[in-house]
């Protein structure tokens, strides 16, 4: 057995998001997300369920915050979940945010939940992400 907590299965998961980031691979969301995720965004009030749901909503989020200057800029690892700390620029508006990743025993996200400060940005954020999505360019 590995002992090793680099080589835990929230550090499996975190490679696999920031390869899905940096490489603008979102297909590679169909192996990183188990088929039971929930994602929880921060302007709906209900969980969405489901790998279709999740990736939809994080394909939306990844072209709206990527393009502008989206960087994270501190993680903490534990165990089977992440804390990871997020910052993007749009309009003028720092956007500034958390990701909460849990991940299962394979590596796979089963949790994705995703806050944002201040309001202003949250509202900024809504409403590129409601744009993109009437759009269908997620």
């Amino acid at each position: 057995m590995n002992h090793d907590p680099a080589s835990g299965p929230i550090h499996q998961a975190i490679t696999g998001w920031h390869h899905v980031l940096q490489q603008g691979d979102l297909e590679a969301l169909n192996a990183l997300l188990a088929n039971e995720v929930v994602f929880h965004s921060p302007v709906l009030h209900t969980p969405q369920a489901g790998k279709p749901l999740t990736k939809m909503y994080l394909a939306a989020a990844f072209q709206v915050l990527v393009p502008n200057g989206f960087k994270y800029l501190r993680e903490v690892l534990s165990g089977h979940q992440a804390a990871l700390e997020f910052q993007a620029q749009i309009d003028g508006t720092v956007i500034n945010g958390v990701d909460l990743i849990e991940c299962n025993e394979q590596g796979q996200i089963t949790d994705f939940k995703v806050m944002l400060r201040p309001l202003k940005a949250l509202q900024l954020v809504q409403q590129k992400m409601h744009e993109m999505l009437q759009a269908g360019h997620a």
